[in-house]
């Protein structure tokens, strides 16, 4: 259960406004909003005291000394958006992707510490999220039981001490999500202890099971897993469904399968729609021009879902899952005083949003944002190492070939590979992958990237070592130089020019900037990269993926190339 929100001596005040002794900050009077429980569009007046509502129903404060009153002549008002599944770390940070969710509704997240565990001590990644804390917007997170790639040093990381200080945490609601659940049926007893521990202590457990059989999505409900986000088809949901799971339905950059899902829940008539939410799944910068959870709200509507079932898909139904709807997710006495005015039910995206009682948007207007958060405790990525001709070394006969966005699988190489240059009528280019502090490198190509990208270089990957990716050898060493000199980022070279860039100054993995600015440099980069051959839906992702052994069938990671299926190390990592 959530700590305890409010003091005693707000709560008195709060009883006092009952009572006429004191006044309410705001008034919305006459306002027509979602109860998520009656599941109908009620009129009446919303009193808030600060950050909570204290009272809804038909009757006026009786003091009103003060008192914001907001007339709001049949606009309709919708509890604030929350997004159960977020991967706050796709170049934005949490900072930055909070303040710009906000604008179009979303004021809470349920969020991954992928990149907190990995890249800080929690210590210091703690002392982040007590920063995000103070803000007016909701942070919730996930505990992560494995890395998602192959570390040599995973078992320093990923610690009964780490664990536990997390999963101590109020704000830590979800254990997951489980990218490493063959190990599960492979019989690690360590992660089913941190599973049982997370449920002891009243955590959800979020699985990653796409394709997952019946027979496997039994077994993962018996070990503790509670929900999954995962479903790719109707079919999937009614699988996951069957077996108790609460199910998330996915519209992100990559698997956009919510509308088909949707109306083929529809075209069954499955009275299911109290079990379902909706996530973006960490989508990047530039998929987001159109919205958070209010794009997902819009496409639930356009393909047929009743708007009291969608708004409470992004609302109601993801706080009363986790246990939350005491604050969260519904328009009643007692919650955040979280609200979205909307023009009608039918557009999602508010035209004013209310967070935690403070104006974060005023008739279609920004009129507050986040205050900023201190990131120094991210180290700098401070590169001090150079690249020389030896680590342009290829003579492996395996390389990695892409069949989408982010399944990848071997191929035997026949490129002549002592050049400097390869020819742009194939698609095959030179991949390294190199540790940040110039230990060891990675040496392999890659199939199906690009045609004509000459040098690539980024800090933005799964650990936060180096990518390098070209058809150039001393453009790659020139991208690697540009990016060193940004501390950190994406940047694509072409005859020796800089053709796009972007500086990922936090810890050599985060954009330190707003959101709407990061969406243009990504949208640049990628209109660059699709000029010169990239054809798949979603090169940061691309990027991200690489080294991540929760997907088939052979990854790129600090061990070396990693055959996923067979669990073992293809060709080893050498040493500089």
């Amino acid at each position: 259960m959530m700590e305890s929100t409010w003091k005693i001596e707000e709560i008195r005040k709060q009883i006092a406004v009952i009572d006429g002794q004191e006044a309410p900050t705001i008034v919305l009077k006459d306002a027509r909003f979602l109860h998520s429980m009656f599941k109908k569009w009620l009129v009446g007046n919303i009193w808030i005291k600060k950050d909570r509502i204290v009272y809804v129903g038909n009757k006026m404060p009786q003091n009103l000394t003060n008192t914001e009153i907001i007339e709001l002549n049949g606009k309709t008002v919708v509890p604030g958006y929350i997004e159960p599944h977020v991967h706050p770390f796709q170049l934005y940070n949490p900072h930055s992707f909070a303040d710009f969710a906000a604008q179009t509704g979303t004021t809470t997240f349920i969020a991954d510490n992928m990149t907190f565990m990995l890249s800080l001590p929690n210590k210091k990644a703690f002392s982040i999220i007590e920063q995000l804390k103070k803000l007016p917007f909701s942070f919730y997170w996930w505990v992560r039981f494995d890395s998602q790639t192959e570390l040599e040093n995973e078992d320093d990381l990923f610690t009964n001490k780490s664990i536990f200080e997390w999963l101590d945490r109020k704000d830590t609601i979800v254990g997951g999500e489980l990218t490493g659940w063959p190990r599960l049926l492979n019989g690690d007893d360590q992660m089913l202890y941190w599973i049982q521990s997370a449920k002891n202590k009243g955590k959800k457990i979020e699985g990653h099971f796409p394709g997952a059989s019946e027979r496997t999505l039994t077994k993962m409900r018996l070990f503790g897993a509670t929900g999954d986000h995962e479903s790719m088809t109707v079919e999937d949901v009614e699988k996951r469904i069957l077996q108790g799971y609460a199910v998330t339905l996915r519209y992100s950059s990559i698997r956009p399968d919510l509308p088909d899902i949707l109306k083929g829940i529809i075209e069954k008539d499955l009275p299911i729609f109290d079990h379902l939410m909706m996530t973006t799944d960490g989508s990047t910068p530039s998929f987001h021009k159109d919205g958070v959870m209010d794009l997902c709200i819009r496409i639930a509507i356009e393909s047929g879902v009743n708007p009291v079932d969608a708004y409470n898909m992004a609302s109601y139904n993801v706080a009363r899952y986790y246990d939350m709807e005491h604050l969260h997710g519904i328009i009643a006495t007692g919650r955040y005083a979280t609200l979205n005015i909307l023009k009608d039910e039918y557009n999602p995206t508010p035209e004013s949003v209310l967070s935690k009682g403070v104006w974060l948007k005023r008739d279609c207007e920004k009129v507050n944002a986040l205050a900023p958060i201190d990131w120094r405790k991210f180290d700098n990525l401070n590169l001090s190492f150079d690249l020389t001709d030896s680590d342009f070394q290829f003579s492996m006969p395996i390389g990695i070939e892409m069949v989408n966005d982010v399944i990848t699988k071997p191929y035997r190489i026949t490129v002549k590979l002592n050049q400097k240059e390869l020819s742009t009528e194939h698609d095959e280019s030179l991949l390294l992958l190199i540790d940040r502090n110039g230990k060891w490198r990675v040496n392999t190509m890659i199939k199906g990237f690009a045609t004509h990208v000459k040098g690539f270089a980024t800090s933005y990957s799964n650990t936060g070592h180096i990518i390098l990716i070209g058809k150039n050898i001393e453009d790659m060493k020139k991208a690697y130089k540009e990016m060193k000199k940004l501390n950190g980022g994406i940047v694509l070279v072409e005859d020796n020019e800089v053709i796009a860039s972007i500086p990922l100054t936090i810890g050599g993995t985060l954009y330190d900037g707003p959101v709407e600015e990061l969406i243009e440099k990504e949208s640049a980069l990628i209109s660059a990269l699709k000029d010169r051959g990239y054809h798949h839906t979603d090169a940061i992702y691309t990027l991200l993926f690489l080294q991540s052994t929760h997907l088939p069938y052979i990854r790129i990671t600090p061990r070396g190339i990693f055959d996923v299926m067979k669990k073992k190390v293809m060709l080893p990592a050498v040493m500089r």
